[in-house]
C-alpha cells in the first residue's frame, strides 16, 4: 500500500514551508518572508510514530485575478485532491481574515478530512489567539509553532487519526508489479500497449495524455505482473496546467509500490537534465530499475550508434551503473518482450539473499587484497557482515570505529560483493555499525 498523503495549504505568509521543514525534519522548501515565495509544491516523506506518510508544500491559496496567485491556487486545489488528509495553516496573529474564509470555503467542497492549525502561537499565553478560529467551521483549532516547534506533536496525532486504514496486499506474492517512469511524451503508454498487445491505454501524440497512475494486470509466460503506467512527469519552473504538476507524486507513489520501475528514455530526444531526477526517485526509493531506451527505430543508425548511446546512459547516470539498458520500440515492437525476461532476473536480484557465512569470505579477501583505510595510527577493522534485508539487499558491517568508513572504501566493499554474486538491476545498502 502507497503512503497516505498530507498537504498543507492556507493563504500566502502563513508558514507553510516553515512547519512542513518541521515536519520532514531537514530544510527542504525555501522559507522567505515574501507572500508567495514558495511558487510549486514541494514534496516529501516524513514520518511520526509508526505512521509514514508523504507532504505537500503549496504555495498559498489566493482568489485574486493575479495570473501567478491564481495558479498558486489551483496547484493547492490539486493537492487537495490527491491528498488523504488536508492541514489547513491560518497565522494567529492576524486572526482570521476574509482570505482565510475564503480558502475554508474551497475546503468546504472537500470530502477529506481536514485538520485546522494555528501557526505562530509562540508560547502559552497566546492561546486564547486560537479561539476566533472556530467561526471558520472547519473544527477544533491546534496551536502550532513552526518557528519553535511547539504543537507539532498534537497535530501530527490528530492528522494520523485521519490516514485511510492499511488494507491486505493488493496482489498474490508471485505477481511482479512494474511501473514505467519518464518525462511525459516518452512512449510509456505505448509500451504499455505493446506489452499487452491492444490499446488499453491511450495513446496520444500531446505530452501528458496520461493524467494517472492505471494497474492493468497481465500474464505472460506463466508469470503475472501488474503494470502501473504513471502520468509523465515535468520540469520544475515551467508552467503548465496543474493536473500535470501534479504527476511527479502520483510517480513517486507508483514507484512505492513497484517491485521494478522501468526508467523510459526517448531516443529521439537524447538524455535530458530531468531523465536524471527521475530515475533519481526510483534509486533513492531502493527499487530495481531497467533503462528503456524508446523509439530507437526513429533513429537513424550506424554500427557505432548503440554503443555510444548506452556510454552517455553511463556518463549521465553514473548512480545507476547497475542498472541494464535495452534498446526498444513500442511502434514497431522490437525488443518489447525482452524487457520481461529482464524484470524477471532484476526482480529475482532484487530479492535474493547472500548466506552470511559465503559474505565474509568474500569481504575477507576483497580486505586482503585492498586493506582497510587507517588515521593518525588508527586502521578501521572489518569484524563481520551479514545481509539484515532485500528489496533492496542491505548489509550491515561491523567496525571497530564506523565514522573511518570512507565512502571510497564502502564503494569498494559493495563493488566486490556485486562482483561476486549477481545483484544487476537493484542497487545495494550498506550500514557501518560498531561492534558491541
Amino acid at each position: 500500500m502507497s503512503k497516505p498523503v498530507v498537504a498543507i495549504v492556507g493563504r500566502p505568509n502563513v508558514g507553510k514551508s516553515t512547519i512542513f521543514n518541521r515536519v520532514v525534519g531537514e530544510r527542504v522548501s525555501i522559507v522567505e518572508d515574501i507572500p508567495g515565495v514558495t511558487r510549486d509544491r514541494i514534496y516529501s516523506s516524513a514520518d511520526w510514530l509508526t505512521h509514514e506518510f508523504n507532504i505537500i508544500d503549496t504555495g498559498g491559496i489566493d482568489l485574486s485575478d493575479e495570473p501567478f496567485l491564481e495558479q498558486i491556487r489551483s496547484q493547492a486545489e490539486v493537492a487537495m485532491d490527491e491528498a488523504d488528509v488536508i492541514i489547513f495553516l491560518v497565522n494567529g496573529r492576524d486572526g482570521v481574515t476574509e482570505q482565510d474564509e475564503q480558502v475554508a470555503r474551497i475546503l468546504y467542497r472537500t470530502k477529506k478530512p481536514v485538520v485546522l492549525a494555528v501557526n505562530k502561537i509562540d508560547n502559552p499565553d497566546m492561546r486564547h489567539m486560537i479561539y476566533d478560529f472556530y467561526s471558520l467551521g472547519i473544527g477544533e483549532p491546534y496551536p502550532v509553532s513552526g518557528s519553535h516547534g511547539l504543537g507539532l506533536g498534537d497535530l501530527l496525532d490528530e492528522v494520523a487519526k485521519h490516514f485511510p486504514k492499511e488494507d491486505e496486499e493488493e496482489y498474490p506474492d508471485n505477481v511482479i508489479k512494474f511501473s514505467l517512469i519518464g518525462r511525459p511524451n516518452v512512449g510509456k503508454s505505448s509500451l504499455v500497449n505493446s506489452f499487452l498487445g491492444e490499446d488499453r491505454v491511450i495513446v496520444s501524440e500531446v505530452a501528458g495524455t496520461t493524467r494517472d497512475a492505471v494497474d492493468t494486470q497481465y500474464e505472460y509466460d506463466e508469470q503475472p505482473y501488474v503494470i502501473i503506467d504513471t502520468a509523465g512527469m515535468r520540469k520544475k519552473g515551467k508552467v503548465y496546467e496543474s493536473t500535470e504538476k501534479y504527476s511527479v507524486l502520483r510517480a513517486l507513489r507508483a514507484i512505492e509500490r513497484s517491485d521494478v520501475v522501468l526508467v523510459v528514455l526517448n531516443a529521439e530526444e537524447g538524455i535530458q537534465e530531468q531523465d536524471k531526477k527521475i530515475a533519481g526517485y526510483a534509486h533513492e526509493a531502493g527499487k530495481a530499475i531497467v533503462i528503456v531506451v524508446n523509439k530507437w527505430d526513429a533513429v537513424k543508425k550506424d554500427d557505432k550508434t548503440l554503443n555510444k548511446f548506452t556510454q552517455q546512459i553511463r556518463e549521465h547516470f553514473l548512480f545507476l551503473d547497475y542498472a541494464p539498458i535495452i534498446f526498444v520500440s513500442a511502434v514497431s515492437g522490437q525488443r518489447v518482450h525482452n524487457i520481461l525476461d529482464i524484470i524477471n532476473r532484476v526482480n529475482d536480484n532484487h530479492s535474493r539473499r547472500i548466506q552470511s557465512s559465503i559474505l565474509n569470505e568474500v569481504i575477507e579477501d576483497a580486505v586482503a587484497m585492498n586493506p582497510a583505510p587507517s588515521d593518525k595510527g588508527r586502521r578501521l577493522r572489518l569484524y563481520y557482515v551479514t545481509q539484515v534485508a532485500v528489496k533492496p539487499p542491505t548489509f550491515v558491517v561491523f567496525v571497530n570505529e564506523p565514522e573511518m568508513m570512507h565512502f571510497s572504501y564502502e564503494r569498494f566493499l559493495q563493488n566486490r560483493i556485486r562482483e561476486s554474486f549477481d545483484f544487476e538491476g537493484t542497487p545495494l545498502r550498506l550500514i557501518t555499525r560498531a561492534r558491541t
